[in-house]
């Protein structure tokens, strides 16, 4: 190749790069654009439309991790006081999956106390008063179902509706879709309490959306998010500049990739500057006046790590934010029930209670949906780990029937929904499964579940899976 040819060569590949990918480019913007995947890259998290108008704009998950007993709590069954110390009928028995216990183990009653509460009368266990005390704002759901009988499959499922692991999380779904009304602070935020989850950070992952819209968990002590302050000798105009800086490298890669994972850098480092004086402000609480410190029980030891985050909750959804997981662990009582259940009882109630009281007297719970609940269900019948310890009683995961409530934002409150046979094994009136609630969740927010589609590795994938109807006795 002579001198001639290699500079014609080198011109027609200039042309094909600044000038032909330009064009597909253009092509390419307008096919994303008449399939709704366009994104601001100035601002990727801006408001969105849903596909109607729904009552709903913020959601607050309130996950309690490791599955409650719900036949403690949420599901009086007085018939396992008629069978106790016998095994299950072998019809029963034959559909069990255990994690730990055996099949021919003895039905194990409640000695909790249930009493109906509210105008509505729905019964509720002695371990959780302050809860009941909000029942004719509660639907209660005592027909829950799910397909997983471990913990992180069961996370899986109840976040991004696979058991298999790396898809978008409720979280990243509900932003991806509506977007963020809070300039300063993430849209999707996840506040935790207790000892841990077993699904951890994939919990609240995007999975294959783009990382902004990836869960934010901020810290029970100290800076809210890890290196949220500059350090010790770094200027805020220095701080700034350096910004500006990254910005401009950033948005030329940008313009010559068009790869959107660039566009969430851009706009993670702009919130990130952005945060630095709005998330201190947010997570002092000493401005919140006496009577509402003492509704939540913020000063209390017992209650305090869960008050600050139900009052970090109604704060962020204050002030825009779309989306808050709030993960209290652990409720997987497989030895002392009595004795943990309470102890997670004492910690969360009243807590629970006041954040729903508070939104209410806001004028917030009408426009926040609040969800309550585990990833399944535990066993009527008991599990012992240690035969000498009369209390050592616990039991097991059970996916096949449980209960969760759900507040404000679009639910009708006041009632129950379903019905479990008398020992609450199985669900024999008004099932509802996990991909059933993720598209009730989706409905109050304005969204028909089966059109909130993201397209990845040429398929489009949804929250609900092929699965899920809405429940439309839940919705007010």
């Amino acid at each position: 190749m002579n001198e001639r040819d290699l500079r014609f060569l080198l011109r027609r590949r200039r042309f094909l790069k600044e000038v032909a990918c330009g064009i597909g480019m253009m092509g390419l913007a307008d096919l994303l654009a008449a399939d709704g995947r366009t994104a601001d890259t100035a601002n990727p998290l801006a408001p969105k439309k849903p596909h109607f108008p729904g009552k709903a704009k913020n959601v607050i998950f309130m996950f309690m991790e490791g599955a409650p007993s719900q036949m403690d709590l949420y599901d009086p069954k007085p018939a396992l006081q008629k069978y106790a110390g016998q095994p299950l009928p072998d019809s029963l028995a034959s559909q069990l999956r255990l994690a730990f216990t055996k099949k021919d183990a003895k039905i194990l009653p409640s000695p909790r106390v249930f009493r109906p509460h509210g105008q509505s009368g729905i019964e509720f266990s002695d371990y959780i008063p302050h809860i009941a005390s909000c029942a004719d704002d509660l639907c209660l759901v005592r027909s829950m179902q799910t397909d997983a009988f471990n913990h992180h499959p069961g996370q899986a499922l109840l976040f991004t509706g696979s058991i298999q692991l790396g898809r978008p999380t409720m979280g990243a779904w509900v932003l991806y879709g509506l977007g963020s009304e809070s300039k300063n602070l993430p849209g999707f935020v996840v506040l935790s309490s207790g000892v841990g989850t077993s699904g951890g950070a994939s919990n609240f992952s995007c999975g294959f959306m783009p990382s902004h819209y990836q869960g934010t968990l901020f810290r029970n002590s100290g800076d809210p998010i890890l290196y949220l302050s500059n350090p010790e000798g770094v200027s805020a105009e220095t701080q700034r500049e350096t910004l500006d800086l990254i910005g401009d490298l950033n948005r030329e890669h940008l313009s010559e990739t068009g790869d959107q994972e660039i566009a969430s850098r851009i706009a993670n480092y702009e919130l990130a500057w952005r945060m630095q004086s709005a998330a201190p402000e947010l997570a002092d609480l000493s401005s919140e006046p006496k009577h509402i410190r003492e509704m939540y029980g913020l000063d209390d030891p017992v209650t305090r790590q869960f008050a600050t985050n139900c009052i970090l909750a109604r704060r962020l959804v204050e002030r825009g934010v779309r989306f808050v997981l709030m993960m209290d662990a652990s409720w997987d009582q497989h030895t002392y029930l009595n004795r943990d259940l309470k102890k997670n009882c004492d910690r969360t109630d009243k807590p629970a209670a006041a954040l729903i009281k508070d939104l209410k007297q806001r004028g917030l719970l009408e426009s926040t949906l609040v969800v309550w609940g585990g990833e399944f269900g535990r066993t009527p019948i008991v599990e012992i780990r240690n035969s000498a310890d009369p209390e050592n009683a616990g039991r097991d995961h059970h996916p096949l029937a449980y209960s969760m409530w759900l507040a404000g934002g679009g639910i009708r409150g006041g009632q129950v929904i379903g019905k479990t046979d008398e020992l609450g094994f199985n669900v024999v009136e008004d099932p509802v499964h996990v991909h059933d609630l993720q598209a009730t969740i989706l409905h109050c927010l304005g969204f028909d579940h089966t059109r909130l589609t993201y397209r990845h590795m040429g398929r489009d994938f949804r929250l609900t899976d092929v699965h899920g109807e809405v429940v439309q006795k839940m919705l007010a």
